[in-house]
């Protein structure tokens, strides 16, 4: 089988697998258990002044027959003062030495508060350091989690303070409630962060209950915007991963978050460059066993393609992630029905027909009455919406058509125009 073990900033690691800073690392008898399971490494819940929670916390999001495709929550860092946490985490790292155990810190805006803290948890063992600069509820009205977090020069300052006391790899955690999340990154590497960590969870209102006109959840009449996350977010998160990843001003490491729930969630992070991935809401959703499929699925990925060791796909796919200007305008692809497995829904028609170019035709047979779907690919511009609403996997394949003309970017043909109107005058 192929090496899983990754090094991250330094950070050593049996596996790319670690559980995310939330409820399943509230404890020790929980990431030991963890451990136990398979995974690789934990990220012990924010650890800072202890907070009083409220209840209820959680809302989940059901789509399209599958249950917490989306999880929303209230909940604050820990609850448990700092000494209890201290000595779980103790207890935790010298039973399990080869594990990965990561302190997730979050003070107020002092740098005499970020020394404290920092030798504090560095003074049991810890692997490293993960500064919450995410956190969207709760934390932030009380200027720490996103409110840092959405200020390059708070998080520069805050990073260099921890740096200057700080024994073990520094990862800062990322807010994605920002407009462009590479400034912050930028800023953390500035400040001299090890690694990033993104995303945090997403600025939301899960919902309203339509009998008693409340948001959901609530707080004895009363309810807030909470962090948002779940499979729902992985699209999210993976482009915040690969924009980092190729931006050359960030150059750390990174820490993949959101929406990962198997192992194909965690190639697509480690390709597009993550080093490794945090999981939560679906170990929420599952159990702490899930790991084990995490890791066949890789093992198994990995083997199938002759690949010795999982640092080896380690940002493969960033290459190819680019902007707009620079896509080949000269390229084409249009949509071809196979006959022998449409089942004649007609959705790929009624798509077409209604919402995109009308380019789809139900011919029918004089003789028999049969009807069947037909792309005409003149006018077809290959949107793959008609193979999106397919529900029979394959039936509808996108081909690439071949082009007498030279690949041609808009970016090109503007430079092109550019220089002929310079020419011209």
């Amino acid at each position: 089988m192929a090496d899983l073990s990754i090094n991250l900033a330094g950070i050593q690691s049996p596996n790319p697998f670690w559980l995310a800073s939330a409820p399943p690392t509230n404890s020790g008898y929980q990431v030991q258990r963890a451990f136990e399971a398979g995974w690789g490494g934990a990220v012990w819940k924010t650890l800072g002044e202890p907070i009083i929670n409220v209840t209820s916390r959680f809302a989940g999001l059901n789509f399209g027959g599958q249950r917490v495709f989306g999880f929303n929550n209230i909940e604050l860092i820990t609850d448990k003062p700092l000494e209890v946490n201290l000595k779980e985490m103790d207890e935790t790292k010298k039973r399990f030495p080869k594990h990965t155990l990561i302190a997730s810190l979050m003070v107020e805006h002092k740098q005499e508060a970020w020394h404290e803290i920092v030798k504090k948890v560095e003074a049991i063992g810890v692997d490293g350091l993960e500064l919450n600069f995410g956190c969207p509820h709760g934390m932030a009205e009380r200027g720490m989690g996103s409110a840092v977090g959405q200020h390059p020069d708070l998080i520069r300052q805050q990073v260099e303070w921890v740096k200057e006391v700080a024994q073990t790899p520094v990862i800062v955690k990322l807010t994605p409630n920002i407009t462009d999340i590479r400034f912050t990154a930028r800023a953390a590497s500035l400040g001299g962060a090890d690694a990033i960590s993104m995303i945090n969870t997403i600025n939301s209102l899960m919902g309203v209950d339509l009998d008693r006109w409340l948001p959901i959840p609530h707080v004895d009449g009363k309810g807030a915007h909470g962090g948002y996350c779940g499979p729902a977010v992985k699209p999210i998160a993976l482009n915040m991963v690969a924009e980092c990843a190729r931006d050359a001003q960030v150059g750390v490491p990174i820490s993949g978050i959101g929406g990962i729930s198997n192992w194909r969630d965690a190639v697509e992070f480690l390709l597009m460059g993550a080093t490794g991935v945090q999981v939560c809401t679906a170990a929420m959703h599952h159990g702490f066993r899930i790991v084990e499929d995490m890791i066949d699925g890789l093992n198994n990925y990995l083997d199938q393609r002759g690949i010795s060791s999982v640092m080896d796909i380690v940002g493969k796919a960033v290459p190819t992630y680019s902007d707009w200007g620079h896509l080949n305008l000269n390229y084409k692809v249009v949509a071809r029905i196979h006959e022998e497995t449409c089942i004649n829904c007609n959705k790929c028609h009624i798509a077409c027909e209604d919402t995109s170019h009308q380019c789809i035709d139900i011919l029918k047979d004089e003789a028999t009455g049969a009807e069947r779907l037909v792309v005409r690919e003149e006018d077809c511009v290959g949107c793959n919406l008609c193979s999106i609403v397919c529900p029979v996997e394959g039936t509808i394949e996108m081909v690439e058509i071949p082009s007498d003309l030279p690949p041609l970017s808009w970016n090109q043909r503007q430079a092109a125009l550019a220089a002929k109107g310079t020419a011209e005058t």
